[in-house]
Formats: structure tokens, sequence, C-alpha cells
């Protein structure tokens, strides 16, 4: 991992900082020379928070509504902070878009105004950016590596590495085919600032290697942003670096979108293997179909039979594995794991199927691969070809790993995790094994808040206590009020040691919005459900001409109302997108702001980190509330584990986990202050419930009719 220069933490006044900081967003300071600046005092607040957060070494929780400028109220005082003292900002996200906001938006704006020089730079995985060196090599080589199409490709990308500055994926038009880019792109072992940086002997008659490049970028940045998942993985897999630092010596993180952390984390912290990678890791060697591959090159038919062999083993072991979870899931259909008749989920097929005890199937891969090992250690060693020798080191690395985690997840040896068996690719013709802790919070806690260096979570929706709710329990202090309404999100992070604060939005609901709740649905279970729901839904699409997310928990029903709905939308001129269709969610996204008047049929991705301002989006229907179906082993395992000790599952998880969603699905509507719409809400159940309150509770302060 890349580590910064090491810095001594200089001695800060604490009032000059804050004052500094203060002066900064006043309405005559620095800001307010950028354009559309407006003074807010929830900024001002806020800001204020983080730097004294950051001089004091503390943690801190902000709750900062939509409008009140958390991106600059966050990224000031660490600028200011960071030049003071010596230290090195993180700033994590977990949407591109907000990525992209803060590189190219708000950090150019702030290097013209403030008055401390500083440098940002975004921090990309390693395999996004390409290898001169490689690519050298590869040009070499394709004969034995490429198919033609494949070779042509490779001249597309030599000549776009001598005209593109950031070397990167995404500076692409079109994304190159896997195989090629895996044998051009930065690759651990392979990619050193001895074989390819800016002073080693290559780079005195080649371009250097663009990841050697951006690694200067990152070493010299006072500012890096990157997204939850790549911070993640990186923390799973680097050393400590202590000296008050969590990725490099004397940084410290902010994370905004902060909601997602925990979700993101259990997916990067943990075990996962498929067929795919086993595959790819396999094909690099030789692939049987195009006979291609770094073996092909080096003529050792004896090493191409084992690697056969392997893909034969692994194919093998797979079927072995579907095999015995449809047996699994066929007994599940008889009897439930608790001897009660099972859920629909079993009569439905299964996605991710949940793996209990140990030795799923008999392993009969690990030997091919040991052995393919064994083989590729004796072909390093006698290679007189020093980088070919270094592109077998990294596939005989690659395949110890793949043999580690499959023993790993068959013998359950990590505990208290949750093993499952994952259906992945377009059409489920992959399988993924999967390994997660139950709980990420010990792990966050020991790596991010026992690490010395502060850590500030923001985002728009952390607490599951509303503005009404808070309004109506004036019997304890608001900094009570706001301890106990992001209580729930504390624990799941593990944090501990914090100061937690609220700011709301400076926006005026009673003018903006209005919020409708729908007491005549039909419940899910009534035959005339689907009629009911599509006749609502056509109800308030009326009402705006359009310009609506519809959104959903269950993409089957979002398909049906979809294709059931087209007459309607065609008679009214009106264009519907729909999810899972077969456009990209970004495409899909672009043409309904472009239209103005399209309607939107959204399930998950769709209920957050979706930014719609100005009028194209004037409508939000929450066809469901956005409680999570039990059947997802991880969920199942945390709900089990809260029952284990006498707690309710659904009110300590399900619920607030829900509320929480919800908060995030209304809060796509108002993003400005001239944004005006409509909320509905199409689900009863937060009139005919007790728990229902909580939901009227998180609704903005905008006029609410029942009808």
């Amino acid at each position: 991992m890349i580590r910064a220069t090491e810095f001594e933490p200089a001695d800060i006044p604490h009032e000059s900082l804050i004052e500094e900081v203060d002066a900064v967003f006043s309405e005559g300071g620095l800001l307010s020379k950028a354009r559309n600046f407006e003074y807010r005092p929830q900024q001002q607040a806020m800001a204020r928070a983080v730097a004294e957060s950051l001089i004091h070494g503390e943690h801190l929780i902000v709750e900062a509504g939509t409008g009140v400028g958390k991106s600059l109220a966050y990224l000031i005082p660490s600028i200011l902070f960071a030049a003071k003292a010596g230290k090195k900002a993180i700033i994590s996200t977990h949407t591109i878009n907000l990525q992209e906001q803060l590189v190219e938006k708000d950090l150019p704006m702030l290097q013209a105004i403030l008055p401390v020089s500083f440098s940002y730079t975004m921090l990309k995985g390693r395999q996004n950016y390409l290898c001169t060196k490689r690519l050298e090599k590869a040009c070499r080589m394709s004969d034995g590596l490429f198919t033609t199409p494949e070779s042509a490709e490779l001249q597309q990308l030599l000549e776009w590495s001598r005209t593109t500055t950031d070397g990167s994926l995404s500076d692409l038009d079109q994304a190159p085919s896997p195989n090629l880019w895996s044998q051009v792109c930065s690759e651990r072992g392979l990619c050193s600032p001895k074989s390819c940086g800016p002073k080693s002997d290559f780079s005195q008659t080649h371009p250097p290697c663009f990841f050697q490049k951006a690694r200067q970028r990152i070493l010299s940045a006072d500012v890096l942003v990157l997204n939850h998942t790549l911070f993640f993985t990186l923390l799973n897999t680097v050393d400590e670096p202590g000296q008050g630092g969590v990725l490099f010596k004397n940084d410290f993180v902010v994370f905004d979108e902060a909601h997602t952390m925990e979700q993101v984390a259990s997916r990067h912290i943990g075990l996962s293997l498929s067929s795919g990678q086993v595959s790819f890791a396999l094909n690099k060697l030789w692939n049987p179909r195009s006979q291609k591959g770094l073996l092909s090159l080096l003529k050792k038919g004896k090493m191409v039979q084992q690697v056969s062999e392997a893909h034969e083993a692994s194919n093998e072991f797979f079927e072995k594995v579907e095999q015995a979870c449809e047996s699994i899931h066929q007994n599940q259909g008889v009897n439930g794991k608790d001897g009660r008749p099972s859920s629909w989920k079993s009569r439905a097929g299964w996605k991710e199927l949940r793996i209990r005890r140990p030795d799923l199937v008999e392993d009969s891969l690990s030997l091919p691969l040991k052995r393919l090992r064994s083989s590729l250690s004796e072909l390093i060693q006698a290679s007189e070809d020093r980088e070919m020798a270094q592109e077998l080191q990294e596939c005989q690395r690659r395949v110890g790993d793949l043999q580690e985690t499959l023993t790993l997840f068959l013998t359950q040896e990590y505990h208290p995790y949750v093993y499952w068996v994952e259906r992945t690719g377009r059409h489920g013709q992959s399988l993924g094994l999967h390994a997660a802790p139950v709980d990420v919070a010990p792990f966050l806690r020991h790596r991010l808040f026992e690490s010395g260096t502060s850590m500030v979570m923001t985002s728009a929706t952390l607490s599951v206590m509303g503005k009404r709710q808070e309004q109506a329990d004036s019997s304890s202090s608001r900094a009570t009020r706001e301890e106990e309404g992001m209580a729930f999100f504390v624990a799941k992070v593990g944090a501990q040691g914090l100061r937690t604060m609220q700011q709301g939005s400076p926006f005026d609901f009673q003018k903006q919005t209005k919020c409708y709740v729908v007491s005549k649905m039909l419940d899910p279970r009534h035959e005339g459900h689907q009629v009911s729901l599509q006749e609502w839904i056509e109800h308030f699409i009326r009402q705006t001409q359009g310009g609506a997310f519809v959104l959903f928990t269950s993409l089957r029903v979002l398909k049906e109302t979809a294709e059931n709905m087209l007459p309607f939308f065609e008679s009214q001129n009106i264009t519907l997108y729909v999810q899972g269709s077969g456009l990209p969610r970004s495409t899909m996204l672009e043409r309904f702001k472009q239209d103005k008047n399209a309607v939107l049929f959204g399930a998950d991705s769709f209920w957050q980190g979706v930014d719609v301002p100005g009028d194209a989006l004037r409508n939000v229907i929450i066809t469901r509330l956005p409680f999570q179906v039990p059947d997802h082993p991880l969920v199942e395992a945390r709900l089990e584990r809260i029952a284990a000790r006498g707690g309710d599952g659904f009110m300590e998880s399900s619920l607030p986990e829900a509320i929480l969603k919800f908060r995030q699905g209304i809060g796509r509507l108002i993003r400005t202050k001239e944004d005006r719409g409509l909320v509905a809400i199409l689900d009863n159940r937060v009139l005919l419930k007790k728990y229902g309150q909580r939901f009227l509770d998180a609704l903005p302060e905008s006029p609410l009719q029942i009808i």
C-alpha cells in the first residue's frame, strides 16, 4: 500500500483555526466570493464542529439536511487543518457523482479562494490504470496472448496511451475486453517505482506508467478523494500504519454519504470467490477456447494440461456446489430451517442461499490448484526471462489466494461469520461463495475509532428520528434527542467517544412540498392490490403530468406494474423508464433529467444517491415501505443474533433500517430552494400499524393530507 510522507504534526492555536473557519463562512467571508454563495448558519455551525473535532482528535457525526452545503462544510476545515498540521485528508464518498463534484467543482474553487496552498487528487484502485511497461510487453507478445479482435483493441489502446493524460479506464470512451485489460493494467508485483516509475530505467526510453505517476500525486496530495468500496477494500488488506493514521500515517478521514458505511464494509470485509474468478485466473495462463495465454508463449504442454485439468475441476466443483444448494433449498421447501413450513423464498427459487455447516461439498478443487502452484514455482525458478517470471509469480499468487479462500469457505473457520452461496451474472449462470462478519462494528471500532485519528461522518440521513418527532418530544434536551436518533447508526459502525450534531435543511418544506398518504390502499395479499396500486400511481402521475420517481421494493412488482401501465403512459405521451430493462442506470437517469416530463420506475439503487434538481423531478411515489426482506443470509443472521440475546429484531434493526431508507427516498424530491413537488405514500401501514407513526414523523415538515 502507498504510504504518505511522514509529518510531525504541528501545534495549532485552536482558537485561530476555529475563528478562521468561522470567517470563511461568514456573510462577507472568503466563501462569499464563490458563485451562488448564500450564507447558511447551518453550514457555518457544521464547519465549526468539524474544525473543533479535528483539532481535538475527536470523532464527529453530523446529519446535515439537504441544502446545508455539507461538502464545503467539511472540506474547508479539513483543508485548513491539513495545511496547518501537516496531515493528509481522506475524503470517502459512496457515489461517483459526489466524487466528481468534489474533484471537478468544489476543490478547484477552494484552491482559488482559500489562503493556503494545497493539492488534491482522486484515489483509484491500481487496476484502473494502464501500465506502459506491461503495454509494451503485451505488444511484443500479442500473438500468444490475444485473439485477432483483442489485438486490434491493443493497437487502439497503444494509440490512446500516447494522447491520454490520466491513463485510467474512466478516460476511455469504451471499456476494453477484460482479458486484454488484465494484461496491460497495473498489477501488484509487476508494476513498481523501480520497474516503471518516472525514475526507472524503463522511463528513460518510454513514457512512465500511469499508475506510478498517479502514485506520485497520491503521495504528495493534501486531500485524497476515493469511494467507500476502495476505502474498505484497502482497509481490509493493508497493514495498520499506526502513528495516528488509517490508510496513511498522519491522516484523518471524512465519510460523506456515511449512511452506507456498514453496508459497503460488510461486502468488502470477508471472503468472496466466484466461478468466474477461477476461470479468469486460469485463462490468463491458458484459455482452452482461444488457445491463448502466457503458457502458449512458453510452449509448456505439460502445464497447459494442468491448467485444463484445473478448469475441469473448477467446473465440476461448482456444479457440485449448485447441486448441494438445490438440495438444501428443496429441503427448506418442505420444512424451513426451524421445522415450520417454508417461506415464499423457498418456493420462488433462490438467489442467495445460506450455508449453515462446514463442508458443503468435497473439496475437489484445492488439489489441482495446489499442483498448478507447484508447477508454476518450478517454471519461475527455471525462467531466464525476468519479466515473464514476474507475470507467472503474479498468476501463482492469484491461484494461491483462490485456494486459500476456498478452504476458508468450506471449513468455515471464521467466526462469527455468515456463509452463503450467491447466483451472479445476468442469468444466474455463475456462482459466488461469500462470507462476512455478522457484525462489522468490532472491526470498524478497532481500525477506525481506535486508530488515534479523527473520523468525521456525515449524511442527510443518519437519524431515525424525524423533525416532527423531535418537536413532539420536548421533554428531553436537543443533544439528548440527537444522540438517541443516531444511536442506531453509531452502533452499526462501532463508533465510540464521539460528538453528534443535527443541522436541519434550510429549505421551506411548508411551501415546497406536500405529502399524501393513501388510506384506502388494498393489502398486497388482496387479489385487487395490483389494480389498486396502478390506479393510485396513475392518480398522482396525472397531478404533476409526469416528472416522477415511482419507488418499489420488489423488482417483480416493478416490472409487472410497468408492463400493465404502458398503455396509460402512451396515452399521456409520457416516457416511462424502467430499471432493469437493459438501459444503463446512468443513461436512464440522464435521459430522465433531459425529458422533464418522464416517469422512472426504480428499485433499490434509486432510493438513494440520485440527485435530480429542478423541474424534471417533482413527484416521488413510495409504493411500499422499504423494509428489508429478511431472506438475505447476512440480514437473517443479524436478526437471529438479536433474537438470541432476547432482543426484538424488528424494532432494533428492521424498523430503523426502513426509516432511514424511507427518508432517503423522500429526500430525492427537494434538492434546491426552487424545487417544488409532492410525496405520495401508497402503503397504509403508516396509518394502521403502531410503528407507522415513526414513518410519519420522518416526513419533512410539510402539509400532510390523508386520502
